[in-house]
Formats: structure tokens, C-alpha cells, sequence
């Protein structure tokens, strides 16, 4: 397995690539890193022609997987740079989350994988856990299955599809452009099941940020939805409601399958999950059953 770290986003602490190195290398991998990978300029990791650089070299290069070293901010900047041309069939298949969102909308508009998935911000020396061993199966392109608790909000029911989306912020950010929800709805092959996940955000952005996807016409053409972590995200007395409950209402008028609580996002805890992938969801009393086939 060969491994190209860069940094299409914000500047990443070297240690964090260090320990990812380790744990990668120790599972017999081969790991390459961008030019500007460790670099910094203000926030960013680098300037945007440098990112760019990195981003474009890494989709072209001949590695099995580009590892997003981190979120942050700054793909934005330079993905209606990104040629589609570089998204051919042999393309190395992208893992990352939070601003890598952008990159994920990218993919899968082009017709690629890719896997939403931890980076090397977040802390992989502990290389038996739960979250990194799944991740480790994702990367390597194995079937994953998920099997987690009801929780009182979920919405029963069953859906085949392909799963996308990301970070919530992110993804309203990409309204109106090439990479945009409705974009990819439009393209898909397959009914889309949604994934949404945040960090930071007050209540009622959470709820505009939602009443935007209701009222553009996103949430009608989805065929399930799936929300993962709101991490830092408090619930405001003022709203009346739980951000849970928020979400629900904004979907009250559908009849998709929907599962709350899904452990992805920006929590310590951050589990896989194929993009643009088939698998299969069902949602009943017993919880959720999710199952991704592999490549």
C-alpha cells in the first residue's frame, strides 16, 4: 500500500505526521509526503499554488491512497482549480474529513471514491483501536459493517445506495457551485444516502444551515440520512428543541430511513465511512445495521 500525505488545508504540527508515519510504516506501508506537507503559511499549510501543487501531484502520482493530513480551511481556495481530468479510474483514492469535505463533493461529482475518514491531526499512535482498525480495513478497500444502538430519534426503515456528504458547514459553503449536493444528486447513478457531521456551530446556524438543504430541494432527493457527531455544538434553550430534534424536523416531511448518532466526526472516536461507495442501511428497533461491500 503506497501513501501520499499532503495538506490541501490548514497547517498541521509535524508530530502529527510523524505518528501517522509510524503507524503506517509499521503495517508495512510505503509513505510518501508532498512537497509543502509540513509547511505553513499564516493558517494554511501553504500558499494556494502550492497546495495545488501538492493536490494535483498526489491525484496523479502513482500511490494507492492521498492522506489529507488535516481539516482546517483552504480548499475552497483552490478546488475549481482541481482539472477533472485527474479523477480517472486509477486515481488514488483520497481519506480525510472536516474541510477535506470539499475534496469528497469533488470525487464524487467525478465519479470516485473516496473515504471519509481520520487524518493525521487526530491521534493514531494507538494503532489497536477500534476506529483506526476499521479505518485500516476501509483503506485497504474490505467490506465494513456497522451495527449501533437505537436512539429515540432514528426513523425506521430500509435503503440500498451510495453514501455522501460530510460536514455540514462545509457543504452548505458549497451551494450554488460545481460541487454542491445537488451537483452530485444529479449525477449519481445510485440513490444518495446523506452524511452529516459538525463541530463548533451554534444552534440555529445548525438549523439554517438545514432549512437551506430543505429549501433547495437536497433533503426531498435524498433516500436516507445518516447524522454522525455535532461535536461543541450546545443544544440553546432558546431554540426550544434539541439540535437532534432540529435535524429531525427539518426532515419530518420525508419518509427515508434516519439515524442519529453515528460515531464520525470531529470526537476522539472517529469512525470510516465510505463515500460514494454501495452499501446497504437499515434502521429498526435494534438500531442501525450499515454494511459498505468494499472496492
Amino acid at each position: 500500500m503506497k501513501v501520499r500525505i499532503i495538506s490541501p488545508s490548514g497547517a498541521v504540527d509535524g508530530q502529527r505526521v510523524e505518528q501517522s508515519v509510524a503507524v503506517l510504516t509499521s503495517w508495512g506501508w510505503q509513505v510518501s509526503e508532498g512537497t509543502y506537507a509540513r509547511s505553513r503559511c499564516g493558517r494554511f499549510a501553504a500558499s494556494q499554488e502550492q497546495r495545488l501543487h501538492d493536490l494535483t501531484e498526489a491525484l496523479s502520482s502513482d500511490a494507492d491512497v492521498v492522506l489529507c493530513s488535516r481539516g482546517g480551511y483552504g480548499l475552497q481556495q483552490i478546488i475549481d482549480k482541481l482539472p477533472a481530468s485527474l479523477a480517472a479510474p486509477s486515481m488514488p483514492m483520497v481519506v480525510g474529513f472536516s474541510d477535506i469535505t470539499v475534496l469528497h463533493q469533488w470525487c464524487a461529482v467525478n465519479g470516485r471514491q473516496s473515504l471519509h475518514g481520520m487524518m493525521c491531526r487526530q491521534n493514531k499512535d494507538n494503532a489497536r483501536r477500534k476506529d483506526v482498525l476499521k479505518w485500516k480495513q476501509a483503506v485497504e478497500g474490505k467490506a465494513l459493517t456497522y451495527r449501533l444502538p437505537a436512539h429515540p430519534l432514528n426513523r425506521y426503515g430500509k435503503v440500498e445506495g451510495r453514501m455522501a456528504g460530510g460536514n455540514l458547514s462545509v457543504l452548505y459553503g458549497l451551494q450554488a457551485t460545481p460541487w454542491s449536493l445537488d451537483e452530485l444528486i444529479r449525477k449519481a447513478d445510485e440513490p444518495v444516502i446523506l452524511f452529516l457531521e459538525d463541530v463548533c456551530e451554534r444552534h440555529y446556524h445548525i438549523d439554517r444551515m438545514m432549512r437551506n438543504l430543505k429549501m433547495s430541494g437536497v433533503l426531498e432527493r435524498i433516500s436516507g440520512l445518516v447524522i454522525g457527531q455535532m461535536t461543541d455544538c450546545e443544544d440553546d434553550e432558546g431554540m426550544g428543541q434539541s439540535i437532534c430534534e432540529t435535524i429531525a424536523d427539518a426532515v419530518s416531511a420525508y419518509s427515508y430511513p434516519v439515524y442519529f448518532g453515528f460515531p464520525a466526526g470531529h470526537d476522539e472516536m472517529n469512525f470510516p465511512l465510505p463515500f460514494n461507495s454501495h452499501c446497504k442501511m437499515q434502521i429498526d428497533e435494534n438500531g442501525l445495521y450499515l454494511r459498505f461491500k468494499g472496492r
